[in-house]
């Protein structure tokens, strides 16, 4: 079934969350409606034959499925690159807030494609935040433009989530030719695209270890490692002493290429430290909050799509006769009347929506943070914005599994079958809680980095607004939203205020259910102020449509959030249990 991007629903939570204005207001219409024509046009007929085809390895190459290469050069050509980039370095500066619903776009018609320049993406903040000046002239520009690509080199195989343990080598080098440079040898493993065939470069940005480096992660510095070594001018040269070992045989994405990539076979490739020595993952963590951002949006825009699919196929599958529908002679009606299949759409669709006010919303406070006049805004902005990315990568994701997989179970039997397709995205969703930091790391993070450092300020600073919001939530269906929310937002201050003040061991035991309780409240606020600007829609479908949706999250997502309060303040249970029984 084809894909079509929500853009009714896309524009109206841009309105209600993002505080687009000016000129980005102006063409958001006309860049949301061409990149919803590319992805129908050019990306959702790719989606299923990729998945059956995949990428191979041949002679040392990776080759993409038919159509990749032509369909990437077209997006491209269209500029698509640049959007959110600052325009000194050839973007277009468009708000990050409106180039996410264009990821998710990307994202619902075929996310093995949308992979690729998802890390370009991040490449590009890295560099434009820790290049030198020579190292933004020779391949920055090339990112922007799409002409070449990046990709992300952190982990090993006896180095996953725990970085400190790499063992990758990067030894300094001086000559005439290259100057001052590192040969880097060692092995990578679950490198997205490492290697492809959609451009005629690569940029790897690999971590490795210094001879006299310290050891754990304060001894990891950044390397930039292309696989063609550029001229003065910027073409690609040579080859690199790199290349892809094999492809991964996955779960899902099967038509993304994820690379075991060797890096020093002969002499070591050559490579270029970004940032200062041993400080390595300050420089990565741009790129990894960059990606972290734009896989939550992976967990909406395969929600999406698998509301689509389970939403059409209903509209036309015809079993048994639904309860509280009167018998005619017209025939049986399809089972989009059944009550529980009506609750699993209305689950399906209040999940979804609650996930791109999410996702729309934490872009926006970065948007804020980068345009912000004085050094306090930044602060605060940019503290909000960090305090969202763990949360949305780790709730989004989690609920984008669980949409794709109520999308089977709408189909029926049929669902399990590969041919409707709706299995795929079940298959795809999986991967995007554990890439970019597991969905636990996120909770650890949330709970150790971001209320740790200020004692919960920031989280209770977002509950304020959100409690300061609830008058405004008076009218028909949205005052039992308004009572729910109440609760829901009681239940997280209290969490909140208990976390900051227990042991660090006690507190990571309850950090998921918090991040649970922490979405599910999020999620409620950002989905009641798109119902209460929905109220001021001429259109009466999209104004009932979404009063309806958030009274359906109120009642069965909200009301569940005072049940999390005993996981979370339960951590002693976990910890006082003995290893030794598992």
């Amino acid at each position: 079934m084809p894909y079509a991007a929500p853009l009714a629903d896309m524009r109206l939570v841009l309105d209600a969350v993002a505080g687009l204005g000016g000129e980005a207001a102006e063409l958001a219409g006309p860049v949301l409606e061409e990149a919803a024509r590319f992805a129908a046009a050019e990306l959702d007929p790719l989606n299923q034959p990729a998945d059956r085809t995949g990428s191979v390895l041949e002679n040392g190459v990776v080759r993409t499925p038919p159509g990749f290469r032509d369909a990437y050069r077209r997006y491209a050509e269209g500029g698509w690159m640049g959007l959110a980039v600052d325009p000194a370095h050839g973007g277009q500066g468009l708000p990050l807030a409106l180039a996410t619903p264009v990821v998710e776009m990307w994202n619902s018609a075929c996310m093995a494609w949308a992979l690729c320049p998802l890390l370009s993406f991040g490449a590009i903040d890295m560099l434009a935040a820790h290049g030198t000046p020579e190292q933004q002239r020779l391949y920055l520009g090339k990112l922007v433009s799409g002409e070449w690509t990046g990709t992300m080199n952190l982990t090993e195989p006896q180095a996953g989530s725990d970085l400190g343990a790499l063992r990758t080598r990067a030894v300094p080098q001086r000559d005439a030719r290259w100057g001052e440079h590192y040969r880097i040898t060692g092995q990578k493993i679950f490198i997205t695209y490492g290697d492809h065939d959609l451009t005629d470069n690569i940029i790897h940005m690999v971590l490795a270890r210094t001879p006299d480096a310290p050891p754990g992660s304060r001894g990891i510095s950044l390397f930039l490692v292309p696989k063609f070594l550029p001229d003065a001018e910027g073409r690609p040269g040579e080859r690199n002493d790199l290349r892809p070992l094999r492809l991964e045989e996955k779960l899902g994405i099967h038509a993304s290429p994820t690379c075991v990539m060797s890096y020093g076979e002969g002499d070591g490739a050559i490579g270029w430290r970004i940032g200062e020595e041993n400080r390595g993952l300050e420089a990565m963590f741009t790129m990894m909050n960059s990606e972290r951002l734009l896989v939550g949006v992976q967990g909406v825009a395969i929600a999406e799509r698998a509301y689509q699919q389970a939403r059409d196929y209903a509209r036309t599958r015809v079993q048994g006769q639904p309860a509280g529908v009167p018998r005619n002679t017209e025939g049986t009606p399809p089972i989009i009347h059944h009550p529980d299949v009506r609750r699993m759409l209305l689950s399906m669709r209040a999940a979804t929506d609650a996930m791109r006010a999410m996702a729309y919303f934490a872009a926006a406070a970065i948007d804020a943070s980068r345009r912000a006049g004085d050094g306090q805004a930044q602060f605060r902005a940019q503290r909000r914005a960090d305090l969202l990315i763990p949360v949305v990568k780790a709730w989004c994701t989690d609920l984008g599994v669980e949409v794709a997989s109520i999308g089977i179970q709408v189909h029926g039997g049929m669902g399990y079958i590969e041919e409707t397709g709706a299995a795929q995205y079940l298959r795809d969703a999986r991967i995007a809680p554990i890439y970019e930091g597991t969905n636990g790391i996120q909770a650890n993070d949330l709970i150790g980095r971001k209320l740790g450092r200020d004692q919960g300020e920031a989280a209770r600073e977002l509950i304020a607004e959100m409690r300061a919001s609830l008058a405004e939530l008076h009218a028909g269906e949205l005052r039992v939203v308004r009572q729910r929310l109440t609760d829901a937002t009681a239940a997280l201050d209290t969490a909140t205020m208990h976390l900051v003040g227990v042991e660090p061991a006690i507190a990571a035991a309850g950090s998921v259910p918090y991040l649970e309780l922490f979405g599910t409240v999020l999620g409620g606020w950002l989905t009641a102020r798109v119902a209460a600007a929905a109220l001021r829609q001429p259109a009466a479908e999209l104004r009932a449509a979404k009063l309806a949706t958030a009274r359906f999250y109120a009642e069965h997502f909200l009301a569940r959030a005072p049940s999390y309060l005993p996981a979370i303040m339960g951590g002693a249970t976990v910890m006082e249990f003995d290893p030794e029984l598992f």
